[in-house]
């Protein structure tokens, strides 16, 4: 399989949501990655449902919705409602998280888990084969255009070994200051979706930039 190329929104113009969204539709870009922020679980507020729900009309690619926000079981439903594809809930955010991803599945989307820098992939031992993706923070969440954690590497390693001694099919992505600089790098070590945001929306030309990090 070829990897997956998720450009993160929260990178793009907000003032012309639409056109962004039309551009990444004609993308070679294989997910919308759609990052939602409370500023309670990080330090940053973002769009919720209404936003998803607007570009949603624009596109009918995967939008891989990846949810910073305490309480993620009160929202489940709204945002399958809102076109949710994947929802990607944070394993430092849930206090029952076999529960949450039961709940995410019987909406009828795939179920991830998201773990923040500091977190080790061993919390993952007891769910990982119930999980359809494994996100790793390269970064620490909350804020777009920071420098990426080298140790992320380790990890996926890590993930990796834990995937194929489980039997798992999860994918691992990883989101967080990907560039082409460490996109290889990223996919040898076993990634197999890429998160770019800064390094998409502030190049010269996205479309182009998109479609260099697929051909990677």
């Amino acid at each position: 399989m070829s990897h997956i190329i998720a450009p993160s929104i929260l990178s793009s113009d907000f003032a012309n949501l639409q056109k962004e969204s039309e551009m990444l539709d004609k993308s070679q870009a294989d997910w919308f990655h759609i990052d939602v922020m409370d500023g309670v679980f990080v330090p940053n507020l973002t769009f919720g449902m209404p936003v998803i729900k607007a570009i949603r009309k624009y596109s009918d690619k995967v939008f891989d919705v990846h949810l910073m926000i305490e309480n993620p079981d009160k929202f489940i439903k709204d945002f399958k409602n809102s076109g949710a594809d994947i929802l990607t809930v944070h394993y430092e955010a849930c206090t029952h998280l076999h529960r949450t991803i039961q709940s995410i599945k019987n909406e009828g989307m795939k179920a991830g888990v998201a773990l923040n820098p500091h977190t080790n992939i061993n919390v993952l031992e007891d769910i990982i084969k119930d999980l359809d993706l494994v996100l790793i923070m390269s970064v620490n969440p909350g804020f777009g255009g920071q420098s990426f954690i080298e140790n992320t590497y380790s990890k996926i390693k890590k993930l990796k070994e834990l995937i194929l001694k489980t039997n798992s099919h999860a994918l691992i992505e990883i989101d967080g200051g990907v560039t082409d600089k460490n996109a290889r790098q990223l996919i040898d070590c076993g990634a197999d979706a890429l998160v770019a945001g800064s390094f998409v929306f502030n190049s010269n030309n996205p479309s182009q930039t998109i479609e260099n990090l697929k051909n990677i």
